[in-house]
């Protein structure tokens, strides 16, 4: 089969020569058309020295498989006949063709009418399902974390100052305070580009969990209690109530009246609330700036107008533009092309060159949205694969009361989990006073090296459980160490002449050995994935 890489017109390209490759090493041909990539700095020559082969555009668009970054825009009148030009590439894709493209089904049914009459099989990069196994997919969110990066690199174009603080010979500057509406994939982003400029960054959600991921990228959570929603259980905000609103606006209010950089990025199910009214927007301070993450989906701001930069009347820049990942369009087509060739990769598990993406695959049929002239979106919900509860037999209930003189019911279920506390106190019971009369039968002298051990039992067990998972790689680290301390003492006592010491003596030796090793190969193993150069789209970069 073959891939067609058409020019649509725009910076973007959803192939690079790295991605190329990848295609034809799984057996495709690879059409590209000329100068399809130099809008993100990818010459024709490069392509060619990947293997694929440079053609006009329109031949491009009738390759068996189509990739582009965004689908053409098709009239609602396109029918049978064929997909008529538009904004977007001409009208030359055929008739039984598979379409690789961000489609934006939900909200263009006549273009996905259009594409089921041709014929098309299409597929949406932007309606990729919300589960671990589909990430290598989702470009939604590799959008969002490059807008999110491009936001904060637009408010220090517009900023009148450094984001960091200086100090010189003649003064010291105050580094920006940068806050940030919303704790997403966006927001995190915006969060890290801050932090890394040296600005000082606080951000607010209205999701209590993301609290600590905030706090990991090295921002002051803003809390408000009464706008805080319950945990939500797609990870996703909901609407707010007419007191959460409040509540978050008061928020808001305060923190922009200090901040010189605020990025919003909130929206809900497509929609973007208002969290900057422009009553705020004219308190903040001349020079200020607010870029607009929400403003594709009309803006948090109130001010925000799509696609424009607009100056308040007291000085506030207020950036809406829709565009910031086609503004970074050499990483960006990289995440693009690499999404692509993750779900071509995905339909081609022999690398013989022939599409068959399973259908009854939940991350594919959440993707297609038009396929052997039916339209399929939306797609049916995502089932949660955990465990069902397991149900009694109807013939297993027993009564929960029982009638006047009958035999007490014996317990069951619940009952029998109720009595798992009282058997671990008496366990606990028994082997306090094992361990009390162990201490005295022992000689004086063992008393104080008993009492420590128990001590640091107990310190160790409340101090460990009490440690953020965030920290358990370096606190693994230091256990290491102690471990360290545990061999050296066993190796000095493996010559004693008592057979029981030097028993012990080595198999705590053996013990600490195993537990030092296995910790530096984690450690070195979970370090390996945050070193640079390291693999993640499985070609090698």
């Amino acid at each position: 089969m073959r891939i067609g890489i058409p020019d649509d017109g725009g910076p973007l390209v959803p192939a690079t020569p790295t991605t190329t490759a990848r295609l034809v090493g799984l057996g495709y041909d690879v059409s590209v058309a000329t100068g399809a990539g130099a809008g993100a700095g990818f010459p024709d020559t490069a392509y060619e020295a990947a293997g694929a082969v440079v053609v006009p555009d329109g031949e491009a668009w009738s390759a068996d498989v189509v990739a582009i970054t965004r689908a053409p825009d098709v009239l609602a009148a396109s029918g049978p006949a064929g997909l008529r030009p538009g904004a977007r590439g001409p009208d030359g894709l055929r008739i039984g063709a598979v379409l690789i493209a961000q489609i934006a089904p939900a909200a263009r049914p006549d273009l996905v009418r259009a594409l089921a009459n041709r014929g098309v099989t299409a597929f949406a990069l932007d309606a990729v399902p919300r589960i671990s196994r589909a990430q290598s997919l989702d470009v939604l969110s590799a959008l969002s974390n490059v807008a999110g990066y491009r936001a904060v690199v637009e408010a220090a174009a517009e900023f009148g100052g450094m984001f960091s603080g200086q100090v010189t010979a003649a003064g010291t500057t105050p580094p920006a305070n940068v806050f940030v509406i919303g704790a997403g994939v966006a927001g995190l982003a915006a969060i890290g580009a801050a932090g890394s400029l040296g600005a000082q960054v606080r951000a607010f959600d209205v999701r209590p969990e993301v609290a600590e991921q905030i706090e990991s990228m090295g921002a002051t959570v803003v809390r408000a209690d009464d706008a805080a929603q319950q945990v939500s259980a797609d990870g996703y905000a909901s609407a707010l109530t007419t007191d959460q609103e409040a509540a978050a606006l008061r928020a808001y209010a305060v923190e922009t009246a200090a901040a010189d950089i605020v990025v919003t990025t909130a929206l809900v199910r497509g929609t973007a609330p208002t969290t900057i009214t422009a009553e705020m927007v004219a308190n903040m301070r001349p020079g200020s700036v607010i870029v607009d993450l929400a403003a594709p989906g009309g803006g948090n701001c109130e001010l925000t107008v799509p696609g424009e930069r607009v100056v308040s009347a007291n000085g506030v820049v207020v950036l809406g533009y829709t565009d910031l990942p086609d503004r970074m369009p050499r990483h960006t087509s990289e995440l693009l092309g690499t999404a692509v060739a993750n779900l071509v990769q995905l339909g081609t598990p022999n690398r013989d060159g022939r599409l068959a993406l399973d259908p009854d695959d939940v991350v594919v049929r959440g993707m297609t949205v038009a396929a052997r002239g039916e339209v399929l979106w939306p797609p049916p919900p995502v089932a949660v694969s955990a465990p069902a509860s397991p149900v009694r037999p109807a013939s297993a209930v027993e009564p929960a009361e029982t009638a006047p003189g009958s035999r007490q019911a014996r317990p069951t279920g619940a009952g029998s989990r109720q009595a798992h506390p009282a058997t671990r106190a008496v366990l606990l019971g028994l082997g306090a006073v094992l361990a009390a009369l162990a201490v005295a039968a022992s000689p004086a002298d063992q008393v104080a090296h008993l009492t420590v051990l128990a001590l640091a039992v107990v310190v160790g067990f409340y101090v460990i459980s009490h440690v953020s998972h965030a920290l358990h790689t370096p606190l693994m680290s230091q256990t290491n160490a102690i471990s360290g301390i545990i061999l050296v003492g066993g190796m000095l006592q493996i010559g004693s002449s008592d057979p029981v010491v030097t028993t012990l003596a080595v198999l705590a030796s053996a013990v600490a050995s195993i537990n030092i090793f296995g910790g530096f190969l984690v450690t070195h193993r979970m370090l390996g994935m945050f070193r640079r150069g390291a693999p993640t789209d499985g070609s090698g970069r």
